[in-house]
């Protein structure tokens, strides 16, 4: 199989739970902390390599206790890292808040060194990124990075997949070179100016995006599972629980891994939302964001079911 490679950012996640969040100027005492490897393109790296992908991962780090943490997390994973040192500055972290009654979350993500990904880093990888079976990006690195990643992507004929996250303006010109946009519903909001609160008003975000030149929509609908809209076809692809919900920080980057792992593979697409509904369904009964991501065993188990 062909390797699946991401471009993003990997950050320390510290996270914290309380019964509620404080406000400005208050100090309020937290139930827990954890310490532990995140960032976007880092977590959707080791849901897919552990889902069974041949996964290369493209970022920078500085040269800290912070990257020690990324190295370890991506060996046990099995992601190959493809990592510029960064000595001008440092290697990122993120505020994690987590509500205890609900599991849901807010987060303040500072990139650090992930923050300077450029062009130039991308052609620097281009010959592994036109290797690639399946090209993967977001938005926490600067854009026109991952839009000059797109491009040498779709120019050798390899399928490409954004994660358009955290939530931004985009031009119509880095839609159109992709093969799938994956936003959930506040994401898919942004793009649109559509609300997303039902898997109707999903449906109507996805043909605006589609009408900006994307090739197909899959918007991640949390508790509803996931819509998947192209020009020939929508189909609802109901959640796949694995269990009482915990967290739910990583759960769409649990979902790309997946995704990408089984249009890798190449299952039909409908089939590849699913995988990636299963992998999120899984994560969201643990704890933490890479360290929740499931073995494939268990997903192919709980697809089996």
């Amino acid at each position: 199989m062909k390797p699946i490679v991401i471009l993003g950012i990997f950050v320390a996640d510290t996270a914290y739970r309380a019964e509620r969040q404080p406000k400005m100027g208050e100090t309020i005492l937290g139930t827990s902390f954890v310490l532990g490897p995140g960032g976007k393109g880092s977590n959707q790296s080791v849901a897919a390599a552990m889902a069974g992908g041949r996964v290369h991962f493209i970022t920078r780090l500085g040269a800290d206790a912070f990257a020690e943490i990324a190295q370890a997390t991506w060996a046990k994973a099995g992601v190959v890292p493809e990592i510029k040192v960064d000595h001008e500055s440092y290697t990122g972290a993120a505020y994690i808040f987590i509500e205890n009654a609900t599991g849901n979350n807010a987060i303040i993500v500072s990139p650090g060194a992930a923050g300077r990904v450029s062009a130039q880093d991308v052609e620097d990888k281009a010959e592994l990124i036109q290797s690639a079976a399946i090209f993967v990006t977001q938005l926490e690195q600067p854009i026109l990075a991952a839009q000059r990643a797109l491009e040498i992507a779709r120019a050798a004929g390899v399928t490409t997949i954004l994660n358009p996250a955290p939530a931004a303006s985009l031009p119509d010109a880095m839609l159109a070179l992709c093969d799938y946009v994956t936003p959930n519903e506040s994401e898919a909001e942004a793009l649109t100016g559509l609300p997303v609160t039902s898997v109707a008003e999903a449906k109507a975000a996805a043909a605006a995006l589609l009408a900006k030149g994307v090739g197909a929509v899959v918007i991640t609908l949390g508790d509803k599972g996931a819509l998947y809209h192209d020009a020939q076809q929508t189909v609802h692809v109901p959640v796949v629980s694995a269990g009482p919900v915990v967290e739910t920080t990583g759960a769409g980057d649990a979902f790309n891994g997946g995704f990408a792992v089984a249009l890798a593979e190449g299952r039909n697409v409908i089939d590849a939302v699913r995988f990636g509904c299963a992998t999120a369904g899984i994560s969201v009964t643990r704890p933490g964001t890479a360290p929740a991501m499931p073995a494939r065993a268990e997903i192919d188990a709980l697809l089996a079911r």
